[in-house]
């Protein structure tokens, strides 16, 4: 073989390679439901069950913090997250959790949250989980 084919092989090959690793690690939005059904981790978008209490006590153990989402599907799920509360939660809008479910509770790594605020519109918050393996 010629040394060009095995170079346009070779590149077709890595580009396949990409293409595949690329659509592996896209995810769409599930609800609390369809992670009950896969190990791996999704995105849950729901809202923050305001009338349950959310437990973040930051004395006894500062990257614990648990609450109750509501998914977009009205699925109630009790969410952990490893890491301290973000700032502002409660005023937030929408919430987008990235984790998976261990038994009952769906463990997020990381919390995304859509927050009212009249100085800028659409702000969005990252807070990422302390400890990476959940």
């Amino acid at each position: 073989m010629k040394k060009g084919a095995i170079l346009g092989i070779v590149i077709i090959a890595v580009a396949i390679a990409m293409i595949i690793s690329i659509y592996t690690d896209s995810s769409t939005y599930a609800s609390f439901n369809d992670a009950q059904k896969t190990e791996e981790e999704i995105h849950v978008v729901g809202e923050l069950n305001k009338g349950k209490e959310l437990f973040y006590k930051p004395t006894d153990n500062a990257n614990y913090f648990a609450f109750y989402m509501v998914d977009n599907d009205g699925t109630e799920c009790k969410v952990v997250f490893n890491g301290s509360k973000p700032q502002d939660f409660e005023r937030s809008e929408q919430i987008v959790l990235t984790g998976k479910m261990v038994g009952e509770e769906f463990h997020a790594s990381k919390i995304l949250m859509k927050c009212p605020s009249k100085y800028n519109k659409d702000q969005v918050e990252v807070t990422e989980s302390a400890a990476s393996s959940v």
